[in-house]
């Protein structure tokens, strides 16, 4: 495999960023420190940590814009409105913000000395409007633009209703976000399905990657965490179904509320949701009596293994119509975990691809058939086991970090010419 010459310079430029602990933050982190350590000079404008709680980090709040290198990265954290309740327009206030917040910075690495202006400016999306920045700093600097695309952010606004179906808002939004890809010299995303979303906006098929949101090398099982962490929660020898993550409108998370409704007559299976994010004290009410779930706040990094060893198996629920807009980072996981999954989701789609052979995919917003789904799987040790050892195996095959990385890079030494 082709690989980059070492010693190239990168700006990325993407409002999530480490310490959060989930979501996009952690990968565009873990992009950031490997290129570093395969010799590369990185920098990142990032926004400060606010995700998923949707309140900026108490270690970066107050004050303007802040410089630091962490981990062999050159980071400017900018400050940007963070709404409590980040409905359409505040949404998009919030990610405008960022934008204009950073390009300052981007200016400034745009007409750098040549010797330390970037070779290519990586944009994380989203947001698109960081898009425009990143153009601008590539623009100025003569480098490649690369677009790395986590989710469809207009897509999932409509599907979701944070934007309004049809309305003349919608498709600026949609016009607008076609004609920013079309801007990248290289674009990439997370699945096959969303590769063709690409292309389907008007993006060069030979200008559209592939970059996977890897596994978590560091994730080992903790079967002595796991009894800990039961006996915390007072779990018992109780079948856990686990959710963890994000509590928003494109997860769809109510379902699960629903199937534990339908199941509150199983003493043997319990439902624990830990999470964070707008929708939580909804969650919470819809939750309000019912014995058999948990709710808790997302466990830290050094839990995490502990947290997916707890679990019997998984739950992965996600709206109708939002399946290949977004392909969840916390599928992988859920995948190395070596636990089965239950993803409601439809034939066709990147996380149906992703499951089938390692648990079970039931309708979008049907609860009963997710209930059934979760009662058969916790009255059938063996077929956990065999999902779940199809689910560590595949996560070694399609997830693992270095790889992924490896194409990255290579990409990258296609697209830079030769010094």
């Amino acid at each position: 495999m082709t690989r980059m010459a070492a010693g190239r310079r990168v700006l990325i430029v993407g409002i999530n960023y480490a310490p959060e602990q989930v979501g996009i933050g952690p990968y565009s982190a873990g992009l950031a420190e490997a290129l570093v350590a395969r010799g590369h000079h990185v920098a990142m404008i990032a926004g400060k940590p606010y995700y998923p709680k949707w309140r900026v980090d108490p270690a970066f709040a107050g004050g303007g814009w802040r410089s630091s290198t962490e981990n062999g990265v050159t980071i400017t954290r900018c400050p940007h409105y963070v709404p409590a309740d980040p409905g359409g327009l505040k949404r998009i206030i919030h990610l405008a913000s960022f934008a204009l917040t950073a390009l300052p910075f981007a200016i400034r690495a745009g007409l750098a000395r040549r010797a330390e202006r970037p070779d290519v400016v990586i944009a994380i999306a989203p947001a698109l409007f960081s898009v425009v920045t990143a153009w601008v700093a590539a623009r100025l600097a003569g480098a490649k633009l690369w677009v790395h695309v986590q989710d469809f952010e207009v897509e999932a606004a409509l599907a979701t209703g944070l934007l309004p179906q049809d309305s003349m808002v919608g498709r600026f939004a949609a016009w607008f976000e076609s004609r920013i890809l079309r801007l990248a010299d290289r674009a990439s995303t997370i699945s096959p399905q969303m590769c063709a979303k690409l292309v389907a906006k008007g993006v060069a098929p030979q200008r559209v990657l592939e970059v996977r949101n890897w596994a978590n090398a560091s994730f080992a099982p903790d079967p002595a965490g796991a009894a800990m962490i039961r006996a915390e929660w007072g779990l018992g020898e109780r079948k856990v179904a686990l959710y963890s993550g994000n509590i928003a409108r494109k997860q769809g998370i109510e379902i699960l509320v629903e199937a534990a409704r339908l199941l509150q007559g199983r003493a043997d299976i319990a439902f624990v949701i830990c999470g964070e994010g707008p929708n939580r004290a909804e969650l919470e009410r819809l939750a309000s009596g019912l014995p058999n779930v948990q709710l808790h706040d997302l466990q830290p990094a050094e839990r995490m293994g502990a947290m997916l060893t707890m679990a019997d198996l998984h739950l992965l629920p996600q709206i109708a119509g939002a399946a290949d807009l977004v392909l969840p980072s916390k599928l992988t996981n859920m995948l190395l975990s070596g636990r089965p999954v239950i993803a409601t989701t439809e034939a066709g789609t990147g996380l149906y691809d992703e499951v089938d052979g390692c648990g079970v995919i039931t309708p979008p917003g049907d609860a009963a058939a997710l209930a059934a789904a979760i009662a058969a799987l916790a009255d059938d040790p063996d077929r956990r086991a065999t999902y779940g050892t199809a689910a560590s195996q595949r996560a070694q095959e399609r997830w693992m970090q270095g790889a992924i990385i490896d194409r990255v890079e290579a990409e990258l030494g296609t697209l830079l010419p030769a010094r």
